[in-house]
Formats: C-alpha cells, structure tokens, sequence
C-alpha cells in the first residue's frame, strides 16, 4: 500500500528538484550571463540603442520612428520628417500597426492625395517628385527610416529654415544614409531620428 505512495512522493521530489535547478540555471545564471555580455560587448544596442539630443539627454531610440511636429502637430521645418505612421495617434509604440487598408480603399487613396499635396506645398516641389514612402505608413508604423530620395527633396527646407548650406546638410544626408545590403539588396534608407539629432548637434 506505501509502494505506490512511496513512488509518487519520489517523482515529485525529483521533478521539483529539476524545477529548481534548471530555474537556477536558465532563469537566473544564463539571464545574468546574456546581461552582463551584453553590457559589455553591444552597450548602445542592449539599452536600446538611445541617441542623445545636443544637451545630452536620451532623444529615443534609433529603431523606433517618430514624429518631428509642434504642439498644433504641424511639421517642423527645421527637421527632416518621418513617413506617416497608422500606430494609434501617430507613433505610439504601444498600438504598432499599419492601416490594413488594401490600395483600391478610397480612403486610402484619398489620404495619400491629400498627403502628396501636403508635402510637395511644404518641401516646394512638384507633386510628382514626392516618393511613396513620404505618403504611405509602414506596416508597423514605427519605421524610423525614409528612403533617400524622401531625404533628398527635404534638404533646401531643412537648410533654410536652419540658416545653414544646403551641401552641408546633404553631407550629413550622406553620412547617415544605410546602403543596400551587399549593393542590391532592399534599398538604400535614412535614418530619421539620427539625422535630426545631428542636425542638432552640428548648430548647437
């Protein structure tokens, strides 16, 4: 009769004690492990790969997008801006998405009509230079990206508005420009917080 007593009291004690052990061992030593080598090897990318603002401070995080816009959420001209975003308000990290409108939706093409006049009234160029990403939001709506050519026709506005030469904020375009992979693979993007916060850095 104690047999099978005996016998359930030992599979729970061993089960328990492999509980804790590989609770020790994975939950806690390879976490501490994993942390401390991160820290010391990759410290920008394990605190989230933060930029710092001209003063210092954390401006956010280069992979994450965000919006460059006054109060009003009019776009600032002294900054280069981001591609529309469909999470929550606009960025918001915690309601990443796209819009999930397919491209016969007559809100979606009215938006992008819209936003097309938008922004070639506010860089001061034709409608028909304004590439797709400066209209359309990401499936996350968090990219921090723009293509180079959505860069290339914000650099006289940007410059204008910060009083400084047109090539010297094409040179910093440049130095903050990710090439395609291997030469040819996906294509060659901007990243739009970095800018910025050089941007900043350079007048400051």
């Amino acid at each position: 009769m104690n047999s099978p007593i005996r016998g359930v009291g030992r599979t729970v004690w061993v089960a328990t004690r492999a509980m804790i052990l590989f609770t020790l061992l994975l939950g806690v030593l390879y976490t501490a492990v994993v942390t401390v080598a991160g820290q010391l090897v990759f410290p920008g990318q394990s605190n989230g790969s933060m930029i710092s603002g001209e003063d210092g401070r954390d401006t956010g995080s280069s992979l994450i997008g965000q919006a460059f816009v006054d109060a009003e959420g009019n776009p600032l001209p002294q900054y280069f801006q981001s591609r529309p975003s469909a999470a929550g308000d606009g960025y918001d990290a915690g309601a990443s998405g796209g819009s999930n409108y397919g491209p016969e939706n007559p809100d979606l093409i009215a938006a992008i009509a819209e936003r097309k006049a938008q922004v070639a009234v506010f860089n001061g160029v034709a409608e028909s230079d304004v590439p797709a990403d400066a209209v359309t939001a990401s499936a996350s709506g968090l990219d921090p990206h723009i293509s180079t050519a959505y860069a290339s026709i914000q650099i006289a506005r940007v410059a204008d508005a910060r009083a400084i030469p047109a090539d010297t904020v094409r040179e910093l375009v440049d130095a903050h420009t990710s090439r395609a992979a291997a030469g040819f693979l996906g294509q060659s993007t901007v990243n739009v917080l970095e800018l910025n916060a050089a941007l900043d850095r350079l007048e400051g």
